[in-house]
């Protein structure tokens, strides 16, 4: 019996077994290899570079769905009869880029079809919410701000589930000071590969909740998480400052994270062009002061610190007074230095008002070879000069960030992985590579030579010469992957054998591969 048809079998025994209907199996992903207009969201990703046909979607009402279908898929019967190939994959928002929420010739979990479930808590010593599994961040926001507060720790994008984000690490602006969204979650309710619905936490099955958290999708898939809450401010005022030497602009982000008394958010980008400013934001219509700098010389590159300092509007603290005494230290070229006030719900949800120039532009359902990399703060100078033999400024369409955290924010018990090389650094700086491509100028041969580049700069700024980790990357084997992990490698081969043993979960990150993917095409 071929394995398609075994998946419909299973879909009926779900069925009959189930008080809903939630498998759609079989459906029409187009033609194999072929990526036709109409090919369903289950089959790509934001990435548009690997796509892969599953034989079904599960559409669960709930986390007993997802229990159900892992529980007879990790049965003795059902091993036997799928000859061990079925694999499933939990799918959010689809923002990833390679595949890794893609199940070729398996099961995609589409999470969106759970209720979003935010219930928000606010207490005198903590306050917190209880949130589905495949809740978009943005709902989170809405709802805990109706109470006056908000999650410590962003990313900069808010149209991300929260168990994507979760199972990455969930980084941004904020994490120098209340580490990644990884290190700000209380409990977690989570399916594992073996079917059992867990409730978790650091003093409840301590090992399954912090191997979950960064684990890659690859113990269990996040049903529920509870989130630390603080209280959300008024507004916000952020401001820009410009640099025309790299050491001074990455001293001054090591000087602005060494005061989180002060301040609460930062980031940096480099401005490679006039497009890069006008692109950014749009809240900063001071920023054409500088463009004449840019005009005078076009090869040189510059660099932008963002920063931000929270107003609660209490009469204690006067804001203005806080980014005086800030800008004062800082080494800032001459008087560009910009800031706007703005409310702390658009300062968080500044990246969906981007997101809309470029759809109206044609240029955000394309292909994003992005690379994103942890590099040790002692390997940030060297870094930054191997980055211009790969990427074009010229040429070159979509922010480069770069911006760091501090190592002792992270949780070690996590399966996040942080560079080794350089682990006396506390500093570890965030580069994110976030190419977009045109489609009226870029071929599937450019795609495919700037994978091809993007390879080549991730060997050569790994072990031995830079000791970077990429981060939401997808590595090109298993040998690969355990490079990757380090010494974090056995213990991550442990927590598979214990909680998804017959490796069902997770199969678009290619670390515990069952058998080749027939159905699976990159470009």
């Amino acid at each position: 019996m071929e394995l398609a048809q075994r998946l419909v079998l299973l879909a009926l025994l779900l069925a009959v077994s189930s008080p809903c209907k939630f498998i759609q199996s079989p459906m029409d992903f187009g033609p194999l290899n072929v990526v036709p207009p109409t090919t369903t969201k289950a089959s790509s990703d934001f990435g548009r570079l690997s796509f892969g046909t599953p034989c079904a979607v599960l559409k669960p009402n709930s986390a007993e769905d997802i229990s159900l279908l892992l529980a007879r898929l990790s049965s003795s019967a059902a091993a036997a009869a799928f000859g061990g190939r079925v694999t499933v994959a939990a799918r959010g928002a689809g923002h990833s880029i390679h595949g890794q929420a893609q199940a070729p010739d398996g099961i995609v979990v589409e999470m969106g079809s759970l209720p979003p479930s935010i219930e928000v808590r606010r207490g005198p010593l903590l306050s917190y919410a209880d949130v589905g599994g495949g809740a978009m961040w943005s709902e989170v926001l809405e709802e805990t701000l109706k109470l006056g507060l908000a999650p410590r720790s962003w990313t900069d994008y808010l149209h991300l589930t929260v168990g994507g984000t979760l199972s990455n690490a969930g980084i941004g602006g904020q994490a120098f000071k209340h580490g990644p969204q990884i290190s700000n979650v209380l409990q977690l309710d989570v399916v594992t590969g073996k079917g059992e619905l867990v409730t978790c936490s650091p003093a409840e099955t301590p090992e399954l909740f912090y191997a979950v958290l960064g684990g890659l999708g690859q113990f269990g898939i996040i049903t529920r998480a509870r989130i630390a809450l603080q209280e959300a401010p008024h507004k916000v005022r952020w401001a820009r400052a410009f640099y025309d030497d790299f050491r001074t602009f990455t001293g001054d982000q090591e000087l602005l994270i060494s005061m989180p008394e002060m301040v609460d958010y930062v980031e940096g980008f480099v401005v490679l062009s006039e497009h890069s400013l006008h692109g950014s934001s749009n809240a900063f219509p001071a920023h054409v002061g500088f463009i004449a700098e840019l005009r005078k010389d076009r090869s040189r590159i510059y660099y932008c610190i963002e920063f931000a300092v929270h107003d609660y509007q209490r009469r204690e603290t006067n804001v203005e007074q806080v980014m005086e005494k800030i800008s004062r230290k800082m080494r800032y070229m001459g008087s560009h230095m910009y800031s706007v006030e703005v409310s702390y719900f658009d300062f968080l949800n500044r990246v969906t008002m981007e997101e809309a120039t470029l759809r109206s532009r044609g240029l955000w359902e394309v292909p994003h070879p992005w690379l994103n990399f942890f590099v040790p703060k002692s390997g940030i100078n060297e870094f930054k000069d191997l980055l211009w033999d790969y990427v074009s400024p010229e040429d070159f369409m979509g922010p480069v960030l770069i911006y760091p955290l501090l190592r002792d924010k992270w949780n070690t018990n996590t399966s996040a992985v942080f560079p080794e090389t350089g682990v006396s650094d506390r500093v570890v700086y965030v580069v994110g590579i976030l190419r977009s491509t045109n489609p009226n100028t870029c071929s599937l041969q450019c795609v495919r030579d700037l994978l091809r580049h993007n390879r080549e700069l991730a060997e050569a700024a790994g072990e031995p010469r830079i000791g970077a980790k990429q981060y939401l990357g997808r590595h090109p084997s298993p040998g690969h992957w355990q490079d990757h992990f380090g010494s974090k490698w056995g213990r991550f081969a442990s927590h598979k054998a214990r909680f998804d043993p017959l490796s069902i979960l997770g199969p678009g990150q290619g670390i515990f591969p069952r058998s080749a993917d027939p159905t699976m095409s990159s470009v």
